[in-house]
């Protein structure tokens, strides 16, 4: 919400020194959000005139029509002669007053004025438009043109209120009042303590017989419907300059008169309002829901599919408009024509001022559903003052009786739904408990009745909610105002006390641990959003049946592209890695930790918390067993080069067994023991991945995957070549793990290193061989590791070689040379046994 300072000093008598900062600052004080306060007209230098267009000269031989004028500008220019200027709008004619700024003025943006040659001619000063000074857009793109009852030589600064000061308010859910000047006006007046002059206090006809018919099927969705008929509207009339300036600075485009007036009541009241063209309604105004799959075509001229939710606005014809959002095409204000022969101006003369208060979940489904989002739709969304509505229609037929010269029509319709005022029940010391501070009875009531409220009642308030405060249904709600408007600067600081040594749990050491292992690893943490679309699943070809396609989907999600939760981190990393990866940074290993989200066979219902007082044990286990399972994983996605190229060497690509030693890395911290053999799943390529599996009460349970992803994938993602990923559930890990991680000994013994080189069938994975000589071997060996693969003549067809240096050592002596053989011959042995493997050259 825009709010200038100019209009704001209409309700409320601030301070005459006071800046649109100083304002801001007790707005927020207050508990609005300003976010700017934006200057109107900072570093703009008259001279700036009213001038009128005596002779035009169209120059000819230039890409562009330029035209020479003389303008009188009276006595601004301090010789009374006619100013010479050259412009290229073509909007003006001979006689339109304009807006011109003379020589030695200075315009917004530092753009100095002088005298100048430019197309052949002197052009001393220039015909200004919208834009140029800063005022936005008018609808013309062009020059400004003046009506012609403003004198030459007037001050145009002054005429077009240039200077000003901007307020921009984000105003969240809670404070719809506040769309309106009417309610930060309100809120202002409470800041400074001063009375406001409410806009909405008007004398108002009661509603009779013979207004304009009005029908409302659906009470719920329409509580309260005011029709007014003004007639005899002049076509040719214009939106006065106070009443363009101030829907530019609120940052809304003028239109036509008609429209502008019932747009300006809305910024100034809160209550949106639509005006008919009456000559185009046919028969009794009603409203109604739509029927499923009913046509509309909306003022944007987009012809629309409505919902059996929509409510809409009807006559005997069909919908004319969709309540609370848009009107319809069919009965939208003409727009004034002239006939070029006659001259005569034709266009609406008749309107019905429709001052409606609707459902505001039914508005914020239909805008939602139709991405239609408009002012009107926005407050309703958040609750318009349904007792404004009279006063709202009352001053649109004043305005337009006033600037287009109709005659307000005797007929007041006014259709109500049976309704009473909200009234809330607490005890006059509940703002004390909630802030922790004694406020007292007196102050509680006193800010309650500064919002708005009645009060009643001494130890027990009865409190009756003003109708522009929606969001006040509880005892807290009105505790919280007391707070605000008392200051939340005011409240007492009070530290909780920590109990001490206790410090992390072992699950949260355990993610810090992660962490650390793969930033040590050269990986970078990417965090992501939790939410995935569910064409990702195909993307990555996951099988129809697959656990990961079973999403849990929000209601209200934050983009419709992504309406459930995430079943596996890789989307969030593989969309990161793709962003990089475009913007020039080829050389990616990326790395994220956190929760995923796995539907539950029969989704519960979670239970509203209690909020004065400390939910049970089993209120809070109802509640957890509603959510859904929420694992904790890991997962890592590498590209382009893992080791640089330099004086030092050739570097390396990142493949796939980098991403399979990541997995590695992670079952050291969580101190399990992790099997890695040959896999297939989903994303990765068939023959380059590895399923990550580990032993859960006596029993394998694979809990991740890791390797390069299919080129398919790749492909369908946008993904550089040879992309390897790995993920991994944490949570499993850990449970594999021990309690606690144990520091490895160190022997002050030296090592024995035994190499062995074994020859197995192809097909056997270099894991088996590797799991039966740590068993062969015995407690004597202290570590293993594979450092050749060999396939060739010298193995045989459907052989390969496979070399692993052993390495034995004993805790409490120096080993002999028999010992380490005998342990290598054993692991030899084991590995023969149950892999089929053979020393080469035996």
């Amino acid at each position: 919400m825009r709010v200038p300072l100019s209009w704001l000093r209409e309700y409320v008598d601030l301070p005459a020194g006071e800046t649109g900062r100083d304002v801001a600052a007790k707005l927020v004080d207050a508990g609005l959000e300003v976010e700017t306060v934006e200057q109107l007209g900072g570093g703009l230098k008259g001279p700036l005139v009213v001038g009128q267009v005596l002779t035009i000269e169209e120059l000819e031989g230039f890409r562009k029509p330029i035209r020479f004028c003389t303008v009188d500008v009276g006595s601004a220019n301090g010789t009374g002669e006619p100013q010479e200027i050259v412009c290229g709008a073509r909007n003006f004619a001979v006689g339109d007053k304009v807006v011109v700024v003379l020589p030695g003025a200075v315009l917004p943006g530092d753009f100095a004025i002088a005298a100048r040659k430019t197309y052949g001619r002197t052009s001393h000063g220039m015909i200004c438009s919208g834009d140029e000074l800063g005022m936005g857009d008018d609808g013309t793109h062009g020059i400004i043109v003046l009506p012609h009852e403003h004198e030459v030589g007037t001050d145009a600064i002054e005429l077009l209120q240039l200077v000003d000061e901007v307020l921009d308010i984000d105003i969240t859910p809670d404070r719809g009042y506040c769309m309106s000047m009417r309610g930060v006006a309100r809120e202002a007046a409470t800041a400074y303590g001063l009375p406001l002059r409410d806009p909405a206090l008007l004398d108002v006809p009661q509603p009779n017989s013979y207004g304009y018919p009005v029908k409302v099927d659906d009470p719920a969705g329409c509580d309260r419907f005011t029709a007014r008929t003004v007639t005899g509207l002049d076509p040719d009339a214009r939106s006065p300059i106070w009443l363009t300036r101030r829907l530019q600075k609120a940052g809304m485009r003028p239109i036509s008169l008609a429209v502008d007036i019932t747009n300006y009541v809305m910024l100034e009241l809160g209550q949106p309002l639509h005006a008919y063209d009456r000559s185009s309604i046919d028969g009794t105004i009603g409203v109604r829901r739509a029927e499923q799959g009913e046509k509309f075509t909306t003022l944007d001229g987009v012809k629309r599919t409505l919902d059996a939710e929509d409510l809409v606005i009807t006559d005997n014809s069909g919908p004319i408009g969709l309540a609370g959002v848009m009107g319809g095409a069919n009965t939208e204000i003409a727009d004034s024509v002239a006939d070029p022969e006659t001259g005569q101006v034709t266009g609406t003369t008749d309107v019905v001022i429709e001052a409606a208060h609707f459902d505001s979940v039914s508005i914020s489904r239909t805008a939602r559903r139709l991405k239609l989002s408009s002012e009107a739709s926005k407050r309703f969304e958040r609750g318009v003052d349904p007792q404004a509505a009279a006063a709202a229609a009352q001053r649109t037929v004043d305005l337009l009786v006033l600037l287009a010269g109709g005659t307000a029509e005797a007929g007041v319709t006014e259709v109500l739904a049976p309704g009473a005022p909200r009234t809330i029940a607490m005890p006059a010391d509940h703002p004390d408990r909630v802030a922790g501070m004694e406020y007292g009875r007196e102050t509680v009531v006193r800010r309650l009745q500064e919002i708005g409220c009645d009060v009643y009642g001494q130890d027990e308030l009865v409190v009756t909610v003003p109708s522009w405060r929606p969001d006040l249904a509880a005892p807290n709600d009105l505790a919280e105002e007391v707070i605000r408007l008392e200051g939340y600067g005011n409240l007492p600081s009070t530290l909780p006390q920590v109990p001490s040594g206790r410090g992390l749990t072992a699950r949260q050491q355990l993610h810090r641990r992660v962490g650390r292992a793969l930033a040590g690893a050269g990986y970078v943490e990417a965090l992501s959003y939790p939410f995935i679309g569910e064409g990702v699943f195909d993307q990555l070809q996951l099988p129809a049946h697959d656990v990961a396609r079973q999403v849990v989907k929000l209601v209200n999600p934050i983009s419709d592209e992504e309406p459930a939760l995430r079943t596996t981190l890789l989307p969030g990393l593989l969309g990161a890695l793709r962003r990089n990866d475009s913007r020039g940074s080829h050389d990616l290993a990326l790395f994220e930790t956190g929760s995923v989200f796995r539907a539950a066979a029969r989704p519960g219902v979670a239970v509203r918390l209690p909020v004065d007082r400390r939910p049970t044990d089993e209120e809070i286990a109802t509640l957890n067993a509603a959510l859904p399972a929420q694992p904790r994983y890991a997962a890592v996605v590498l590209a382009g080069a893992r080791e640089q190229a330099g004086w030092w060497g050739k570097g390396r690509p990142a493949d796939w067994a980098d991403a399979v030693q990541a997995a590695r890395a992670l079952a050291v911290e969580a101190g399990a023991e992790l099997v890695v053999r040959q896999g297939q799943y989903g994303p990765w390529h068939p023959g380059r991945c590895a399923e990550l599996v580990v032993t859960l009460r006596g029993v394998e349970q694979v809990i991740g995957h890791a390797g390069e992803l299919h080129p398919r994938v790749v492909k369908a993602m946008g993904l550089p070549a040879r992309t390897s990923a790995m993920e991994i559930d944490l949570d499993r890990l850990a449970a594999a793990g021990g309690e606690a991680l144990q520091a490895p000994r160190i022997s002050s013994f030296p090592v024995a290193t035994q190499d062995v080189a074994l020859i197995v069938d192809a097909s056997v994975p270099a894991s088996s061989v590797e799991a039966a000589l740590r068993k062969g071997a015995g407690e004597l060996l202290e570590s293993l590791r594979l450092f050749d693969v060999f396939t060739g003549e010298q193995v045989g067809e459907g052989k390969k070689s496979l070399a692993y240096a052993l390495r034995f050592r004993a805790a409490d002596r120096t080993l002999t040379a028999e010992e380490s053989t005998a342990a290598r011959d054993a692991a030899v042995a084991l590995a023969g046994e149950r892999t089929g493997a053979v020393l080469r050259g035996a």
